[in-house]
């Protein structure tokens, strides 16, 4: 007897897709996304997105929360980032705040903003997005009070 043909591909994390979510150059999205899978994103969210991780072409766009395990920026963001990893390549173009635990900026991506390295204890990034920022207080604020002292 022949096995039946197994057509199912290993996943690199549990319980997520293989295969990218993509929203087109042409698409314009108005209100929040949510997935636990990667997203490939060519057109403009206004709203929060909320996914396992995001690779921003360089036509896309979000105006808004972008909350993710990775990210790589190659367009327009006006919101903050938070996320693990974190990539801005020479394209983007940030107005916002970055919370990341890693960092790489490319020469030429230009950020309105500050960032802030959050520990692994405290990233809340993958869940949802941080309304209440007095849950954890990042780097640039605690050195500006320790200078102030």
């Amino acid at each position: 007897m022949k096995k039946p043909a197994n057509n199912q591909t290993n996943s690199p994390r549990p319980g997520v897709a293989a295969t990218p979510s993509i929203i087109g150059a042409d698409v314009q999205i108005e209100g929040n996304i949510k997935t636990i899978g990667e997203l490939q994103l060519d057109g403009a969210i206004t709203g929060d997105l909320v996914c396992g991780g995001l690779v921003m072409g360089e036509s896309g766009s979000v105006n808004g929360t972008i909350a993710a395990e990775t990210v790589t920026i190659r367009g327009n963001v006006s919101g903050q980032i938070k996320a693990k990893s974190v990539r801005l390549e020479k394209s983007a173009v940030v107005e916002g705040d970055v919370y990341h635990e890693s960092l790489s900026v490319e020469a030429g991506a230009r950020l309105t903003g500050r960032f802030a390295h959050t520990s692994g204890s405290n990233q809340q990034a993958t869940a949802t997005p941080i309304k209440n920022e007095t849950a954890e207080t990042p780097s640039f604020v605690e050195a500006k009070k320790a200078a102030a002292e």
